[in-house]
């Protein structure tokens, strides 16, 4: 029974993951959130929590002074007093009053990391937020009850206002969720539950609705995409080299030591792997050079792995940072209201990393173009009978519309910005789009390289009885 005991509890202890202040990665988000790990508060978070909660409240009745977005208006309404015995009102009328999104719902997967980055920056100790508060954004999270959400609505400045007011109704009972993938209101599900609406203290929906979550889970999740695609471009890339009858010499190492960017060196490595026993690669060549899509890969791709790797940089500082405001400093006895919410960060960086995969999409386009072009000993449009049949041209018209469309998607978002709240937001980041359409890059460019691998998969036919690499034909 002891044993059992222990058993039991080394099993739940891996797959509970415990809120503290030991930093996120992007491979603990990808684990903790696609491998199914609920959440819990450490002993550090709970007691950051509560203090800081009691000191605001000891503040609060020793206080009269105005202090933003804890007893004034928000926004342009900063200098509007609210009286004590409002204060809970106001923050219950602020969620309500900004959920106000539109647009395509938010997926499910990004919804959870919403969560679960909104519950970290909470557990600080510098939000105010009740511990109650918390524990419900956690119950949210580990039942999932994912709030309904909408893509459209955040300027990416005074955090993510709309998207975390539709992801903070919930816990007043009001809004929408999905449970079991069906549509509810919450309300009804909160009942079910046993679960009793959160009656919101001074602060709490500003904190709750102040925050960069939204943008930042979007970029977590295409970051976790990200590096799948970049593993895929230069798999994919290489049966496309095999495919085209191409040289292996631009990939030797020594031209990559003599300008050693680290992406280009790990793609050149990758490449002599993947084809190192090929007999394809190995034949003799007729030809001297290969076009730059399949000669320049390591320069290009490396430079896309290089941006992920600086991308993941700046998110990795973000989702362990505390974004709302004002912030609360117990032991310095101090309110400070600043600009953490501000996106800027995010969104540069998200502009940057749509257009790094953009360019796995461009050039991935330009090789499937070679593939058809009847080059190389390879048949117009890999097919016999070229003209009896159009074999393979339309794939390569979908794949230049996609990778025309991410042309369009790349254009920075960040360049933007709108004034806002009559003047006092009056510059904004606009990093939420920057995000949405980094996620609709991703999804287009999983696209183009499928329609690579279908060419690549069809030249490679036309090179029998010549054979693949071992690690090819592995995967």
């Amino acid at each position: 029974m002891f044993a059992e005991f222990w058993t039991f509890k080394i099993n739940q202890m891996e797959t509970t993951h415990y809120i503290s202040s030991d930093l996120l990665s992007i491979d603990m988000i990808n684990e903790i959130v696609f491998q199914g790990k609920h959440l819990a508060l450490s002993e550090e978070a709970i007691v950051n929590i509560e203090k800081c909660r009691k000191y605001l409240d000891d503040k609060m009745q020793s206080n009269s002074d105005p202090i933003y977005g804890i007893n004034t208006g928000f926004g342009s309404l900063c200098n509007v007093k609210i009286s004590n015995e409002n204060l809970s009102k106001l923050q219950e009328n602020l969620v309500k009053s900004h959920a106000c999104g539109t647009g395509e719902e938010v997926p499910h997967e990004i919804v959870k990391i919403m969560l679960l980055l909104k519950i970290q920056s909470l557990s600080y100790g510098h939000s105010g937020v009740q511990l109650v508060t918390v524990q419900r954004l956690i119950d949210f999270y580990n039942n999932d009850v994912l709030p309904v959400i909408y893509t459209q609505g955040s300027l990416g400045a005074s955090g993510d206002l709309a998207p975390l007011a539709h992801l903070s109704l919930p816990l007043l009972g009001e809004g929408e969720v999905y449970v079991d993938g069906f549509r509810q209101p919450s309300a009804k599900v909160l009942e079910k539950m046993g679960w009793q609406p959160i009656v919101l203290q001074s602060k709490e929906g500003l904190a709750l609705l102040n925050g960069t979550q939204f943008m930042s889970a979007y970029g977590v999740y295409c970051l976790i995409k990200a590096d799948k695609i970049s593993y895929l471009a230069d798999v994919i890339g290489a049966v496309s080299l095999e495919g085209f009858d191409g040289r292996l010499e631009p990939f030797t190492d020594l031209i990559h030591l003599i300008r050693p960017h680290k992406g280009q060196i790990q793609t050149a490595e990758r490449f002599r792997d993947l084809l190192e026993d090929s007999e394809i690669i190995a034949q003799p060549k007729v030809h001297v050079q290969d076009p730059y899509s399949f000669r320049c890969i390591p320069q290009v791709h490396g430079a896309s792995k290089d941006t992920i790797d600086y991308v993941k940089k700046v998110f990795r500082t973000e989702i362990n940072s505390v974004t709302d405001n004002p912030n609360i400093f117990v032991g310095e006895d101090l309110i400070i209201s600043g600009g953490n919410f501000h996106g800027q960060p995010l969104a540069l960086a998200l502009d940057f990393l749509g257009i790094a995969l953009s360019e796995l999409g461009s050039i991935s386009e330009r090789r499937t173009y070679q593939l058809i072009s009847g080059l190389r000993g390879l048949p117009a449009f890999l097919v016999n009978d070229p003209g009896l049949n159009s074999g393979f041209m339309i794939p390569q018209y979908t794949a230049a519309s996609i990778a025309s469309q991410n042309k369009q998607l790349a254009t920075p978002a960040s360049i933007d910005s709108i004034v806002s709240s009559n003047g006092q937001e009056d510059h904004v980041s606009m990093g939420a789009n920057a995000a949405t359409k980094t996620l609709r890059i991703v999804e287009n460019i999983e696209r183009i390289l499928a329609i690579e691998l279908l060419n690549a998969s069809q030249a490679l036919e036309f090179r029998r009885p010549l054979q693949s690499s071992d690690s090819l034909k592995c995967l």
